[in-house]
């Protein structure tokens, strides 16, 4: 059974950068994909960005894109969410996500595509 234990948030001002991450115990597949989602009060969780660990191919939401990298060290089995020129609107928690065989890939923005969550960690920008 996968776990996943996200770290790195806190308060940062506007133009800031956070790095998170998110280390996986219980799965190592290279057929795996992992994903970074945030929800904000009241909104629905959205998702950020995702890699495919066998090809590297990453994929960004369109409002983070060119400020959040994703990327991945296989031999820490850590995902990272690299965050630059953060902006308040950024605010939410942050929350990693596995999916053990990446197929599908059209869903990787779907929460339900995903099979393990972890718990979260709050990044909060102020303007």
């Amino acid at each position: 059974q996968v776990q996943l234990v996200e770290s790195g948030g806190g308060s940062v001002q506007a133009g800031g950068s956070l790095r998170l991450s998110c280390v996986a115990s219980g799965y190592t597949s290279s057929s795996a994909c992992w994903g970074w989602f945030r929800q904000a009060p009241g909104k629905e969780r959205e998702g950020v960005a995702a890699i495919i660990t066998s090809s590297r191919f990453t994929i960004y939401a369109d409002s983070v894109k060119g400020r959040f990298t994703i990327s991945r060290d296989d031999a820490k089995n850590t995902v990272y969410l690299q965050m630059d020129s953060l902006k308040a609107e950024d605010t939410a928690m942050y929350y990693c996500a596995a999916k053990t065989v990446c197929v599908a890939w059209s869903r990787w923005a779907d929460p339900g595509w995903y099979g393990a969550w972890g718990q979260g960690t709050q990044v909060t920008v102020s303007a």
